[in-house]
């Protein structure tokens, strides 16, 4: 039976749900666009007047198609070249979905996705499920033919996986902007130890330029060495302009609610830098200058005011 414009616009009211839950599981926007079309696509071959519960359903379809890229997604990532990162999502973009309680700030955040690539797929689902979209564990059991008890037990197990990550601190709009302009104030003096001081001792830092844009396969690892090369980061350099087509403006913004320095080029933008802050200072940064995974962040954007960049790099 055809779909009506009354089915469609059902269905469009959940999108932003659907595709929510679907980055939380992917990590790429681009990915849970197109596993969402595809949702939409299968309940337009199903006979509608047999479900009972569209939000139900599409979910149910939805997480499925997702556990089954998750598990070719692990093989790409194998052969992917350097450190795999996760898409990030700008501050305003409606895919970061709910953000009422921790638990759902937590699991968009760019340090618990980029743990949850240590789980099991269905670990994950059941992560997302339950702390992100608070589904009982009944129907988190329906949606992935398991049991209640086999429910419970996955995110038990989730839950002790992304607890060996570090402790995320809260923070609000202002307090985001405040680190980022402290830390790029740091990172432009030339100097090491003001840098230094700022970071954790085991601090991290982590790029993904996807084989298109230089970047160091492994991570830097601990504070002196984390902030040299932050300092040679924004060192100018004819070399870094020819790269990115010209000289970034610097921005200080947030990404899937962590503090981020964003770097824009005549409206692109040409990298994300997520901060992720601990009570004892920053303790990572995570890097996407992969292009493919930057173009939403550009959409996003360009439709809002961002005011005056901090400065111009390079």
């Amino acid at each position: 039976m055809p779909l009506t414009m009354q089915d469609v616009d059902r269905f469009e009211s959940l999108r932003p749900r659907l595709e929510a839950i679907a980055y939380r599981l992917l990590g790429s926007a681009g990915e849970a666009e197109d596993v969402v079309q595809e949702t939409f696509l299968r309940w337009q071959a199903a006979d509608t007047e047999r479900i009972e519960v569209l939000e139900a359903w599409l979910t149910k379809v939805l997480t499925n198609l997702c556990l089954n890229q998750l598990t070719s997604a692990r093989a790409r990532r194998e052969r992917y070249v350097g450190q795999w990162l996760p898409e990030p999502l700008l501050e305003g973009d409606a895919m970061l979905g709910p953000a009422g309680t921790a638990e759902q700030r937590e699991s968009v955040s760019y340090a618990v996705l980029t743990l949850m690539e240590r789980l099991a797929p269905a670990e994950r689902a059941v992560y997302v499920l339950r702390e992100a979209f608070d589904y009982p564990h009944r129907e988190v059991a329906g949606i992935l033919g398991i049991t209640e008890a086999a429910s419970q037990q996955l995110l038990h197990r989730a839950r002790k996986h992304l607890a060996e990550g570090r402790a995320r601190t809260e923070i609000d709009r202002a307090s985001a902007r405040r680190i980022v302009e402290e830390f790029l104030s740091a990172a432009t003096t030339g100097r090491t130890e003001p840098l230094v001081r700022l970071l954790t001792a085991d601090a991290v830092s982590i790029g993904d330029g996807g084989g298109k844009v230089p970047a160091r396969t492994t991570p830097f690892r601990g504070a002196l060495a984390v902030a040299k090369f932050m300092r040679g980061l924004f060192k100018p350099a004819r070399s870094k302009r020819a790269l990115v087509g010209g000289s970034p403006a610097i921005y200080a913004s947030t990404a899937n609610g962590d503090p981020a320095v964003v770097a824009v080029v005549d409206g692109r933008v040409v990298g994300v830098v997520c901060l992720e802050v601990t009570a004892d200072g920053i303790a990572a940064f995570r890097a996407q200058a992969n292009p493919d995974k930057l173009e939403r962040a550009t959409e996003v954007w360009a439709a809002a005011d961002r005011g005056e960049p901090l400065f111009h790099a390079f």
